[in-house]
């Protein structure tokens, strides 16, 4: 089984109606033969956190036994560290305004440029930050503990979101 390569990017955009929004995203994946996931980086604990999910949904679909019916629903299932299609969906586009990581999987020359027309690209080579708001968003989100944080420290609060998305594999 071989590991897919996807391109990522961070862009902002604001959506009026997720299916339109979507429809003109699938477009454009269908056009180019590939994947286009939108992940919503205010729950995710960054770019990391995409990654291990495309690579765990990736695998999930070339084995035989995804939990959805789309590679860009299994992405988002494993993001979210749940096999619940409605608590997944969260995790990708939502109404107004949206930061988004954005996954080309497999990559394909061109598709950026064809993004740019609904999408801002957001240039950034740094990790997203994840100020205290946003800790204690993901730990909701998570269910991550105040015991399990003390127990590992606070510098790898990212480590724990980390580990939900794998764990979605124990609990299929």
């Amino acid at each position: 089984m071989t590991e897919i390569t996807c391109e990522i990017y961070r862009a902002v955009f604001t959506v009026d109606e997720n299916a339109g929004f979507l429809s003109k995203v699938r477009k454009v994946a269908d056009e180019y033969g590939t994947h286009i996931i939108l992940f919503d980086a205010d729950r995710l604990a960054g770019r990391d956190h995409v990654e291990a999910a495309l690579r765990h949904a990736w695998r999930s679909w070339t084995g035989g036994e995804p939990i959805a019916n789309s590679l860009e629903m299994e992405a988002l299932l494993y993001a979210a560290g749940t096999r619940q299609c409605q608590t997944a969906a969260s995790f990708g586009i939502h109404p107004g305004e949206n930061r988004s990581y954005i996954a080309v999987c497999p990559a394909a020359a061109g598709v950026r440029d064809r993004l740019a027309d609904l999408v801002t690209f957001v240039d950034t080579d740094r990790e997203e930050r994840i100020d205290p708001a946003k800790r204690a968003r993901l730990a909701e989100l998570f269910g991550i503990t105040p015991e399990e944080v003390s127990v590992v420290g606070e510098d790898r609060f990212r480590e724990l979101v980390l580990e939900r998305v794998a764990l979605l594999d124990v609990y299929r």
